[in-house]
């Protein structure tokens, strides 16, 4: 072998140990990330009364009975209930934030049922009584909302009545994502929500990792892509431009996990072309986080000035893994009341906007109504006109009569 031959054969060798170093580089790299993924979107369950402070449905139950239904999203059935059974305003597909289930959001879709509203609420996939081994990833949401859509549109019960979607954090993207897709929507509310699932993946990232975070966006990407499919890459905003109906974004000023000039949807309004996007944004302390618009004034100052230092103090004692005993402790000396009642601002704003929607649908209906009646009468006089033209001899046809009368 001469010495170029041996040259090359070397510098094939360390090509190849440099592509294999590489390529055991990124596997590793992604192992790391979906064991990160994992953590993240794991399975949550309901948690047992004594360790939440959130009053569970039986509370509710009494005043505000439920039908109870599922439908599929992939492998998994997913379990939705219908409040305000006897309501025909319109029907509100409702879409939880990730680490929860509709029962979190109780004050917010009983407010709504007592104003009018028929709502279809529902556990997404890996939360809560929904199956699912965990939650998947951030496009989830906007799976099971379609799915939970193509359930409405398809079930007699909804017959004829509006459409609207809401949703609030991993929802609040599913509610203005879902507008990409064929739906007969009439209105969005999103609350919280992100533009994209990879926005909020390197945000999360940037949160964690810093200015080092760059090094995971392949490994993210390729998560996303394995996990979602076709969804990985649907855009709320695209949604919002795509569909052209009315849609109320709502995020808080302060949001410590979607941020305000970040991932947040509300931070495209440059990229939102739709006319009839209208946006509210929570300045005052307290309600200008991720959930804290959802609490009322007087909650906000109770947990300022007799369960912050509790919380603080739990928190730096055992972190994130606070033991159960210490949670009922806890959980036992908050006032559910309080905690439990809704900011009104929000139903207000929430059901004036939707209210709004209903006026324009019927306008809408009554305008397509009129121009089918006009094009029936127009057709009926057609062909009306037709029949007498029919019957009656033409010029020729009685030119040709009299000729033949004088020749006999």
């Amino acid at each position: 072998m001469t010495r170029k031959k041996k040259k090359r054969s070397v510098l094939k060798t360390i090509l190849v140990i440099l592509l294999l170093l590489v390529l055991a580089a990124f596997i590793a790299g992604y192992v790391f990330t979906a064991q990160q993924m994992k953590g993240m979107f794991k399975r949550f369950d309901q948690p047992a009364p004594e360790l939440t402070c959130a009053y569970q449905y039986d509370h509710y139950q009494e005043a505000y009975p439920r039908q109870e239904v599922s439908f599929r999203s992939g492998d998994n059935v997913l379990k939705g209930y219908i409040y305000g059974l006897n309501n025909d305003k319109g029907v509100i597909v409702f879409a939880h934030g990730l680490g929860g289930g509709h029962d979190d959001y109780f004050p917010l879709i009983t407010s709504l049922v007592d104003r009018g509203w028929r709502i279809f609420a529902y556990d997404a996939t890996g939360s809560y009584s929904s199956q699912g081994k965990n939650t998947v990833g951030l496009a989830q949401s906007d799976i099971d909302l379609d799915r939970a859509v193509s359930y409405i549109e398809n079930n007699s019960v909804f017959a004829n009545m509006p459409i609207f979607v809401m949703g609030h954090s991993w929802g609040g993207y599913a509610s203005a994502a879902v507008l990409n897709f064929d739906h007969n929507i009439k209105a969005c509310v999103s609350m919280s929500g992100y533009d994209t699932p990879m926005a909020e993946y390197c945000e999360a990232a940037d949160n964690m990792f810093g200015d080092k975070s760059f090094i995971a966006y392949p490994f993210l990407w390729v998560y996303n892509k394995l996990h979602a499919g076709r969804f990985a890459s649907y855009s709320a905003v695209d949604g919002i431009n795509k569909s052209d109906i009315p849609v109320l974004v709502i995020h808080g000023d302060n949001d410590e996990a979607i941020k305000y000039y970040g991932a947040s949807v509300i931070a495209q309004q440059g990229r939102i072309k739709n006319q009839n996007v209208e946006y509210y944004t929570f300045e005052t302390e307290g309600k200008d986080s991720h959930n804290g618009y959802f609490h009322t004034s007087d909650y906000l100052e109770y947990y300022n000035n007799e369960l912050k230092s509790k919380v603080d103090e739990l928190t730096n004692k055992y972190g994130d893994k606070i033991p159960d005993d210490e949670t009922a402790a806890f959980v036992s000396s908050v006032d559910k009341e309080k905690f439990n009642a809704i900011n009104p601002d929000v139903v207000d704003m929430i059901d004036a906007f939707l209210s709004k929607q209903l006026g324009a649908v019927s306008e809408t209906e009554e305008s397509e109504t009129a121009t089918e009646a006009a094009q029936e009468e127009t057709t009926a006089e057609e062909t009306t006109a037709a029949e007498e033209t029919s019957e009656e001899p033409s010029e020729a046809e009685e030119t040709s009569a009299e000729d033949e009368g004088n020749a006999e």
